[in-house]
């Protein structure tokens, strides 16, 4: 879990919490998760 936690913070957005709404949050922290998979599928296809 901190390992997740520490991935989504890496993302600007998410340093910090300057949104004012909790869904606005919640799309940021899914786009962030959305990214991190691309990027790891993205590796392995190209390992393979």
């Amino acid at each position: 879990v901190e390992r997740t936690f520490a991935w989504i913070s890496r993302n600007r957005r998410l340093a910090r919490d300057f949104e004012r709404y909790a869904t606005t949050v919640a799309a940021f922290v899914r786009l962030a998760m959305i990214r991190i998979m691309l990027r790891r599928l993205a590796a392995a296809n190209a390992s393979s």
